[in-house]
């Protein structure tokens, strides 16, 4: 759970903002650990990282998502494919908006560059924070839509307020 003023919303400002890299990869090795049994039932082929729009990563310098990922990736061996899913609009922050605008606000935010890369594959989509899975709902229909056998939803944290998808299996949607 993220907490305000919490250790986990410490962690994660920390690697947003801070540039501190290695925390990503430590939250990612943790979430793999700590779930190792749902990660191994997924028998997921693929990891896919939460892209940020272009000038937001360079911007930042990175992206965050991609750390978690390598955390991840590291325990898990399912590789990361960072090239698949690009952010082809530059959103406003999710922070202030509710559920309907911030799925307004996605719309046709991603695109797939790797078409035919997911075909009958099962994919992670990782994010450091989950508040009301608009954002790996909104990647996850490109991947079904794509071909991706089963979308997953992993992140670092969700607050306690949210609405969120521990584990989005659109298989039916």
């Amino acid at each position: 759970m993220f907490e305000e003023g919490g250790a986990l919303q410490h962690l994660i400002h920390a690697l947003k903002y801070e540039k501190k890299f290695k925390v990503g990869i430590f939250l990612g090795k943790k979430v793999s650990n700590n779930k190792i049994d749902i990660l191994k039932s997924w028998k997921a082929d693929l990891i896919i990282p939460v892209p940020l729009f272009n000038l937001r990563r360079i911007e930042r310098g990175y992206n965050q998502s991609f750390y978690i990922a390598k955390g991840l990736s590291s325990e898990t061996k399912i590789p990361i494919k960072n090239s698949f899913v690009k952010r082809a609009k530059n959103t406003v922050s999710q922070t202030t908006l509710n559920f309907e605008e911030r799925k307004e606000n996605l719309n046709r935010a991603f695109i797939l560059r790797k078409r035919g890369k997911v075909k009958s594959k099962k994919v992670i989509i990782v994010d450091d924070v989950i508040t009301t899975g608009a954002t790996v709902s909104e990647i996850a229909k490109i991947l079904k839509k794509n071909g991706a056998e089963k979308v997953f939803a992993l992140s670092v944290a969700t607050p306690p307020f949210s609405h969120s998808i521990g584990s989005a299996d659109t298989q039916n949607s």
